[in-house]
């Protein structure tokens, strides 16, 4: 009988023992789900971001004021050095002797009207017919030139300005210019030619490049307004636009 009673009560302290542990174990299981449910998460995040960045073609950007950049940097320094170029004004050179102050006296009929690429695109837009426009802006015989870059740009163009193309090509109608320079930029070989040559008007629609005639005396530059020809620093003549 003593036997069985201290069986039956160890086996009942052992029962209570462990009902009274099991809690604290079931708390422990717990955080230890939490935490591997955050950790995967975690995980998860993070690869799923690497994902949309390569799927959006984000890549990591070197601080600007790392070693490794200023190095480079300073090796493009040394093995490419900045070369200055001269602006408009400084290639104007002596002054023309067809010049009076701002007046040049090698400009009369027939004017020598020289097209850039977009007055001549604008003109078709606006339904210009370029004789005729030239003749009721200036009230004087007029014969359009065009250089070989302006007709190297149209052709870069594709089919959709052919038209320009086409009145361009026509040796009837416009002067063909020779270029003896490298490259195609139209706007260099207009400042260009104007400033070695001041006999020409310069036809243009193009901001950039009127900013740049216009510190170069002598050169009239020409646009359209209200859907015909004017002549800029004219703001008195007749029909022109005031300014």
């Amino acid at each position: 009988m003593k036997a069985n009673f201290a069986t039956s009560a160890f086996i009942f302290v052992s029962s209570v023992q462990a009902h009274n542990m099991q809690p604290k174990a079931d708390a422990r299981a717990r955080i230890v789900h939490r935490r591997r449910r955050w950790f995967g998460s975690f995980l998860g995040a993070l690869n799923m971001t690497r994902k949309s960045r390569q799927r959006a073609g984000i890549t990591r950007v070197i601080n600007p004021k790392d070693e490794r950049v200023i190095q480079k940097e300073k090796s493009k320094q040394q093995v490419a050095p900045v070369v200055h170029r001269p602006r408009d004004e400084e290639r104007l050179g002596p002054v023309p002797p067809e010049l009076f102050f701002q007046y040049n006296t090698a400009l009369g009929p027939p004017f020598r009207v020289l097209i850039d690429t977009n007055f001549i695109n604008l003109s078709i837009q606006n339904r210009i017919d370029i004789q005729k426009g030239l003749m009721d802006c200036l009230y004087a015989p007029a014969k359009p030139c065009v250089t070989d870059c302006v007709v190297a740009e149209l052709e870069k163009l594709g089919r959709k300005y052919r038209v320009a193309l086409r009145i361009l090509r026509d040796p009837d109608l416009v002067q063909r210019l020779k270029c003896t320079h490298k490259g195609t930029y139209a706007d260099d070989c207009i400042v260009d030619r104007v400033i070695a040559h001041r006999v020409f008007v310069v036809a243009t629609c193009d901001r950039d490049l009127r900013r740049r005639l216009r510190k170069i005396p002598g050169v009239p530059i020409m646009y359209i307004a209200q859907h015909k020809y004017t002549v800029e620093r004219m703001p008195d003549a007749f029909m022109a636009p005031r300014l």
